[in-house]
């Protein structure tokens, strides 16, 4: 497993090994005491344990996010694409972080097989660029409806520079979104 650090440093892009031959390829998707290891050693702290896995299929040119939840519940996410493609974005909404309002965007792929982490304290969207990409994502919290809150995709406070296209498809309840200013004073 090979872990890199983003340009915000508490999110982190994960390669695992890959073991190919003629028959296919393997690979270790996930390994707990590596991936506390590799926290410890680049001086992060540690989630809590994985208490739900989450699966999703979009067409291409779906659009989802930018969600998050509120504490007591915010979750950390360790996200990939087992099929497909998908231009991944984590924007830092911790009001006392020096990248308060920053994002930044991962492609991850079937074929790279890439990860991302996500601690808690950010919003999450994320962009399918192909047919079908399927979206898998373990989280350090159930989901909570009352704790979810969701940021508009596009809100020029922090400027994504989504690969967008003119056949978005954005769910209503992403369309509604309120944005950022609207919400930064609920912020903690």
């Amino acid at each position: 497993m090979k872990i890199s650090r983003t340009s915000i440093a508490d999110v982190l892009v994960i390669e695992p090994r890959v073991y190919s031959d003629d028959r296919g390829w393997f690979v270790e998707s996930f390994n707990d005491e590596r991936f506390r290891t590799e926290l410890t050693s680049l001086g992060l702290s540690c989630p809590g344990t994985f208490v739900q896995d989450n699966h999703s299929s979009s067409k291409k040119g779906v659009l989802r996010g930018l969600h998050f939840q509120m504490a007591p519940h915010a979750q950390g996410k360790l996200v990939r694409v087992v099929k497909g493609a998908a231009f991944d974005v984590a924007v830092d909404i911790r009001k006392d972080s020096p990248t308060y309002k920053k994002w930044v965007a991962v492609e991850l792929s079937s074929d790279n097989k890439k990860m991302l982490w996500i601690p808690k304290g950010f919003a999450h969207g994320f962009l399918a660029l192909e047919e079908g990409t399927e979206f898998l994502y373990k989280t350090t919290d159930y989901y909570d409806p009352s704790s979810e809150q969701s940021i508009r995709w596009d809100d020029q406070a922090f400027a994504i520079d989504w690969p967008v296209d003119n056949d978005l498809i954005v769910s209503l309840k992403d369309s509604n979104a309120p944005t950022f200013s609207e919400i930064e004073g609920g912020l903690k």
